[in-house]
């Protein structure tokens, strides 16, 4: 299957369990791999059969930087939910790094990832 891969999506927000949490916005990060047929825009050049990269960005954007979530496992359910009904996807994976989880030790990030397809 055919995917356009999108790494590094930066984004200050609020989201935790921890009051301060939900106050103090901090840096999240999103890698995407969107699961489509690519071969119709590879053969006829054609954006229109294709994702528009800006319009994914935004979309990601809103989520992320939109409501509160608890868990970083809720915000990424609502980012492939929002891919998979905006766009015409099988499948994508969404990844969602949360570097400074207030957590004790040293660490480079902690992440979830999931895979999600259209029903």
């Amino acid at each position: 299957m055919d995917s356009i891969i999108a790494r590094g999506l930066s984004f200050k927000a609020c989201h935790g369990v921890l009051a301060g949490e939900k106050t103090c916005p901090q840096l999240f990060q999103v890698d995407l791999e969107l699961f489509l047929d690519l071969q119709g825009a590879g053969q006829q050049d054609d954006l229109n059969l294709t994702v528009d990269y800006d319009q994914v960005y935004q979309l990601v954007q809103n989520v992320v930087e939109g409501p509160s979530c608890n868990l970083i496992e809720a915000l990424a359910e609502k980012i492939a939910r929002a891919l998979l009904r905006e766009f015409s996807l099988l499948a994508v994976e969404v990844t969602v790094y949360k570097p400074e989880a207030p957590v004790k030790g040293e660490f480079q990030y902690f992440a979830v990832k999931i895979r999600r397809s259209k029903a």
